[in-house]
């Protein structure tokens, strides 16, 4: 089978202004890990968030980075995952649902009853996500995130810094690409020879379950390959919805 091609030499194509850019962001986790404690950074692993958590790594920022493994992730991100536990400088905290949780939704109302209804899938991200997710932002002031205005519509007024309620408690989250281009993303990556997710290079991205997940093809919206079985207006696990 011909190889894929690296999505490094797919969409490394920065922004005129990457440079700027770069120094906000830099200047942005500067400023958190100085007056923001305590903070953590929330990582699914994809690309974004290896950025972030390789400018973390060089910047000797005392940022921690947390991932939520749902048990239901693809075996390409676990190995990261490992890596990544390996290799970093900054501490990688890993959060699992509950496991007594789970085995409950698989009996009922089953492992496929994710793709029967909004509420099913919902369901299962508040065990496999949100559940641990309150877990890990407990007692932090902040937390930061890899969103991009440009991710989808959902996320085209996000700010970088936001009055956050997760769970039900109030927090703040940094979103410190949020002018980065999907270009600026992997010039970052290809310069900086940054670890990522292989899936990235079989046309992902954006990556989460592996249920939920899928390849996009050309022209398609870019988290048109998440939980594509439901509405495209209603692309979010409830990480990131706005109260």
């Amino acid at each position: 089978m011909k190889p894929h091609t690296p999505a490094t030499q797919l969409h490394a194509k920065p922004s005129s202004n990457f440079a700027e850019k770069l120094a906000t962001t830099q200047a942005q986790l500067k400023t958190a890990a100085a007056e923001l404690h305590p903070l953590k950074q929330a990582s699914s692993l994809g690309a974004e968030d290896v950025v972030i958590t390789h400018l973390i790594n060089s910047l000797n920022l005392t940022i921690p980075v947390f991932v939520l493994e749902t048990g239901a992730l693809h075996s390409e991100t676990l190995a990261l995952l490992e890596r990544l536990q390996a290799h970093s400088l900054a501490p990688i905290e890993v959060y699992k649902p509950q496991h007594e949780a789970v085995i409950a939704f698989v009996k009922h109302p089953g492992q496929q009853a994710i793709f029967e209804s909004m509420a099913n899938r919902k369901a299962c991200c508040a065990i496999r996500k949100l559940e641990p997710l309150g877990r890990a932002l407990q007692g932090q002031k902040a937390w930061i995130t890899g969103l991009r205005r440009e991710q989808s519509q959902a996320r085209a007024e996000v700010s970088a810094q936001e009055a956050d309620v997760t769970n039900g408690v109030s927090i703040i989250k940094l979103n410190p690409l949020v002018d980065w281009t999907w270009g600026d993303v992997w010039h970052y990556i290809a310069i900086n020879h940054v670890d990522y997710n292989p899936l990235h290079n079989q046309f992902f991205p954006s990556i989460g379950c592996a249920p939920c997940t899928r390849a996009i093809s050309l022209g398609e919206d870019f988290r048109a390959g998440r939980w594509w079985w439901e509405d495209e207006t209603a692309k979010e696990c409830g990480l990131h919805v706005k109260a």
